[in-house]
């Protein structure tokens, strides 16, 4: 049995990389070919590497590759050390050219839009010497990144739960209903999102955050959305429904900052799913890159009275 003194000296990065890569594109021929290795020499790679772990990783069959379980546990792994090089590089780096260091942060279309630009502008006056690498995602991916090591630290809604993740209050937003001033529920100020689901909607993606809220608050009622599209922004949202291809649900914020045409209203939903919290989540965020640490201070700082939590 290998020992796990053994395995730290029998694994390198270099044969880890080349696993990633055979599992991402599933053939090893075009991993060989990315990654500008022989075929045969990436094959004994892998096959050295399944006998020095002592388990099959890979399944070969007529059309590639693609990982077993225990492949699938290794390449969990990979991808975190991966990442963690990825980013010592690129901190390292930056210090030779004069930059104090670098966080990843990767946040929801929801806090993009409506409050990093303004409190990213506000840090970096502050910390020039800090580079900020920021990723758009939905809030399910952006929780994936930080628990895998691809992201410092992550800016999402939380109402679906971060598992083992930790948490820091950051906002909070409006959901609101968007119509055209034309729509027979245009005049009312505040509604009950069952009484839209009569109508057609333009949906962001399946898997948004603002779109499983939709759809479990449809369910609840017995109900389904009537999708006529899904768009992937909520420019594109407000351009839909300009164009009267349905009804849309997007925070308040964002509508008022990106909206350009005034035959648009937002009309406040009443339900209770409709006022959602924007957390910071990390994996310790003890444990952060000074670098990291100033931002996440710098973001709490932010954070409004109201939307403090114990």
């Amino acid at each position: 049995m290998t020992t796990t003194r053994n395995l730290s000296r029998h694994l390198d990065l270099t044969t880890l990389q080349l696993f990633a890569a055979v599992c991402e594109l599933g053939s090893i021929g075009k991993a060989a070919e990315r990654e500008l290795i022989a075929p045969s020499a990436l094959s004994k790679r892998l096959s050295d590497l399944e006998a020095t772990l002592g388990t099959p990783l890979l399944e070969r069959h007529s059309r590639g590759v693609h990982p077993t379980p225990a492949g699938h546990n290794l390449l969990h792994h990979a991808r975190s050390m991966l990442f963690s090089l990825e980013r010592m590089q690129a901190e390292l780096s930056e210090y030779a050219h004069g930059v104090r260091g670098q966080v990843r942060v990767h946040a929801s279309i929801s806090a993009t839009v409506q409050f990093l630009p303004e409190d990213l502008g506000t840090f970096v006056q502050v910390h020039q010497g800090i580079k900020i690498d920021l990723e758009e995602h939905l809030s399910s991916e952006v929780l994936r990144a930080v628990q895998e090591g691809a992201a410092d630290f992550g800016v999402c809604n939380t109402a679906d739960g971060v598992g083992e993740l930790q948490t820091r209050p950051y906002r909070q937003d409006q959901l609101v209903l968007i119509a055209p001033s034309a729509h027979p529920l245009a005049q009312q100020e505040r509604i009950a999102f069952a009484e839209a689901l009569a109508y057609d909607h333009v949906g962001l993606h399946s898997n948004s955050s603002i779109y499983l809220a939709m759809r479990q608050a449809a369910t609840a009622l017995g109900q389904t959305i009537k999708l006529r599209i899904q768009v992937t922004g909520l420019d594109a949202m407000c351009r839909m429904i300009h164009n009267g291809l349905g009804l849309g649900v997007m925070p308040l914020q964002a509508f008022t900052l990106m909206h350009s045409t005034s035959d648009l209203r937002a009309i406040a939903l009443t339900d209770s799913w409709a006022t959602r919290r924007i957390d910071l989540v990390a994996r310790d965020f003890h444990t952060l890159p000074r670098s990291a640490r100033l931002l996440v201070e710098h973001l709490t700082a932010m954070t409004p009275p109201s939307s403090s939590r114990g």
